[in-house]
């Protein structure tokens, strides 16, 4: 039987310096009470690490379709180092939940796959709006704070091969 070892479980690790960061960040418009809380989660781990509000360039589109084309858009900005998408998708009774999820995963993965630069992937889907909440500085902490932490990662990554 073998055991699988977890790795960074329950600690915080420390997240390098990156000199001159700059993090676009795309957000959705709707569901807008859940998105302004991830936005906040972001802008949150930002400020504590240092950076102060030149580091971040936020502009909002009207829905979570449209994250992949801000993104897009946003890579062309050569002072960007990142992209953040942030987005809330709530199931409801129609198949529309799944076409919207499949829209903007396939188009965060298309960006990525350019290797241009990093696209985070911060978009709930959830079944209800109580799991959005629990996911956006509720129990289960923010998935906002989370990308920010991942897109300083990615964007160290990025410098170190150079």
């Amino acid at each position: 039987m073998s055991t699988l070892l977890k790795v960074n479980e329950n600690k915080k690790v420390a997240l390098p310096k990156v000199k001159d960061l700059k993090i676009g960040v795309v957000a959705a418009e709707w569901n807008s009470e859940i998105t302004d809380a991830l936005l906040g989660g972001v802008l949150s781990v930002l400020k504590s690490e240092g950076y102060g509000e030149e580091a971040t360039v936020v502009r909002r589109v009207p829905g979570t379709v449209e994250l992949t084309f801000g993104a897009s858009v946003m890579m062309n900005d050569p002072e960007i180092d990142a992209v953040i998408v942030i987005g809330c998708v709530i199931r409801g009774g129609t198949p529309h939940f799944d076409y919207v999820c499949d829209s903007v995963t396939q188009g965060v993965a298309m960006l990525n796959a350019k290797g241009e630069i990093p696209v985070i992937f911060c978009v709930l889907t959830t079944e209800n709006e109580q799991q959005a909440k629990e996911r956006a500085g509720g129990v289960l902490g923010n998935k906002g704070a989370e990308a920010a932490e991942a897109a300083i990662k990615m964007v160290d990554f990025m410098d170190s091969l150079n």
